[in-house]
């Protein structure tokens, strides 16, 4: 019940900051396509990235009941999303130090900190759109992480058990009432050669 409520919650948590993230970014790239213009690796990475990630934690939301069963499975992707994750965050770190309130134009504000084309542009709506791509994407760092080890610690407690997948509780219940029957069938066997002797020994005088 505890990792439902974590899995679920962060997972919405999840799909409502990557939908403006895969927007914004999905706008810079229509910009830059529609002036015959190269995407930067920065924003190009991150689009990428927000999109597999929203894919990822939307199937997983929606299959909650084999996500559940496949905790581990989910645990490895959402680390390999989290480490992505990392990579396109510091791929864009140089918006960090952007003045998004500068009226000079986009190219020169972010000279030697985000490469982008000289398009013309005003800084002011662009820059703000990178910066909260990059501040939402250091949210999905943290969120992902959590899903992970929510996803790991849940899946720990199960164990595979004559090809099927037992929680440990149920394995040690299904393994005591087996081992119950044998030691009162082994006892019952003991107890039944211990009385034959007496049963089946009778003596004759003659």
């Amino acid at each position: 019940m505890f990792f439902a409520i974590i899995f679920v919650c962060t997972r919405i948590s999840q799909i409502t900051t990557l939908i403006p993230v895969m927007g914004m970014l999905a706008w810079f790239i229509n910009v830059f396509v529609a002036n015959n213009a190269l995407t930067p690796d920065s924003i190009l990475i991150l689009f990428i990235t927000s999109v597999l990630a929203l894919a990822w934690a939307v199937f997983t939301l929606f299959s909650y009941h084999r996500s559940s069963a496949n905790a581990l499975f989910v645990a490895v992707i959402d680390m390999a999303i989290f480490g992505t994750l990392i990579a396109a965050v510091y791929q864009l770190r140089g918006i960090d130090g952007a003045d998004c309130t500068d009226g000079t134009s986009l190219s020169r504000v972010w000279t030697a900190r985000v490469v982008v084309p000289d398009l013309g542009w005003s800084v002011v709506k662009p820059c703000a759109m990178l910066k909260a791509c990059w501040a939402f994407s250091i949210m999905n760092v943290v969120f992902f992480f959590t899903t992970a080890v929510a996803a790991f610690n849940h899946g720990g407690r199960f164990v595979v058990d004559d090809g099927r997948l037992r929680a440990p509780s149920t394995t040690y219940h299904h393994s005591s009432r087996h081992s119950h029957r044998h030691r009162s069938h082994s006892g019952g066997s003991r107890h039944g050669t211990n009385r034959s002797p007496h049963s089946h020994s009778r003596r004759v005088y003659v």
